[in-house]
């Protein structure tokens, strides 16, 4: 993950013409997915992200994320994350 995040950051700042600057988090956490329930919470984890820091009111705004293409395939409703409060119980690496 160190050499991944390395050659990354590397050639982020590259193109984007940066001599300094920190483009990763200070920590890296894993976590082993223990069942299909799991890994459903980390992905409405990753869903509504965009709507807990800010970026968007409703995760469907957000045009980078792959809610749409879940949404497609009959996981989420249209209305999902955005009525409701979600909660998350658990270690996400915050």
């Amino acid at each position: 993950m160190k050499q991944i995040k390395l050659l990354f950051s590397g050639s982020y700042r590259s193109a984007m013409k940066l001599t300094s600057g920190r483009i990763w988090q200070y920590r890296f956490w894993d976590h082993m997915i223990r069942d299909q329930e799991d890994l459903n919470r980390h992905i409405d984890y990753i869903h509504y992200n965009p709507v807990k820091h800010g970026l968007v009111a409703d995760p469907f705004a957000h045009l980078h994320s792959s809610i749409h293409e879940f949404f497609t395939r009959g996981y989420y409703c249209r209305d999902w994350g955005v009525r409701d409060s979600l909660k998350f119980d658990g270690d996400f690496g915050e």
